[in-house]
């Protein structure tokens, strides 16, 4: 799966930022790494929303335990893939007919947490349980919610193309090719929205999250690290 947005919905994190600047290598536009994409995966799906938003995902070579999958609702838009353990009782918890999805699912999620503030953003994600990671695009808001579970059972990475747009996907070799160094692993049992500021952990919400600059042979920039001891945060 693939989300790309311009500096009109995000601002680069600093942190990557650093990192291609410290190692300077090879970099392709936002507009060529969709298109390497969709070129490489003859099922890819591909779909622009608005001007500054491009999200993309295929089933190829996906995992039976871990199927991609992409919806929007309510001018809120979501590529997720994985599974969730407990989507029986979150469909319960959120009014949600028997056949929703985790697409749908996450997005009322979302909708909660837009619309119920102040309603803490660390609970709505710490509530899931199972294999996951997403990216959650709210139109309304240019507002962007990335979340990967708590064990990083689903690979996601994020990076910057040559043309300042933040990347994210579940494979590290596409975007390398496409964002050089300023490349890292999306730290497992965090999430990053726009909304509340930036990256934070939501097993641990109150612990700090710093970025250690990698070394030269590795295939990433740095390497995001939730500080302090694990203080698991309440899902009550």
């Amino acid at each position: 799966m693939l989300g790309v947005f311009s500096g009109a919905v995000v601002t680069p994190p600093d942190e990557l930022v650093l990192a291609g600047s410290r190692t300077p290598s090879p970099k392709t536009t936002a507009a060529a790494l969709v298109k390497k994409f969709v070129d490489s995966n003859s099922s890819a799906v591909s779909v622009q929303v608005g001007g500054h938003v491009q999200m993309a995902y295929t089933h190829h070579d996906e995992s039976p335990l871990r199927p991609r999958s992409f919806g929007g609702k309510d001018e809120i838009f979501c590529l997720f893939e994985g599974a969730l353990d407990n989507l029986g009782s979150l469909r319960q918890q959120y009014g949600l007919a028997k056949s929703a999805n985790e697409v749908l699912l996450v997005i009322e999620a979302y909708k909660a947490l837009r619309d119920r503030a102040p309603y803490p953003a660390n609970h709505v994600v710490a509530h899931l349980r199972g294999s996951f990671a997403f990216v959650v695009f709210d139109r309304s808001t240019s507002t962007i919610f990335v979340a990967s579970d708590q064990y990083g059972k689903v690979p996601l990475y994020w990076g910057i193309t040559a043309d300042g747009h933040v990347a994210f996907a579940d494979d590290a070799e596409l975007l390398r090719t496409a964002c050089g160094k300023s490349l890292a692993s999306f730290p497992q049992g965090c999430f990053f929205s726009t909304r509340v500021g930036g990256l934070r952990s939501f097993e641990n919400p109150k612990n700090k999250i710093t970025a250690v600059l990698a070394r030269e042979e590795e295939i990433w920039g740095a390497t995001f690290k939730v500080e302090g001891p694990a203080v698991l945060a309440a899902t009550e």
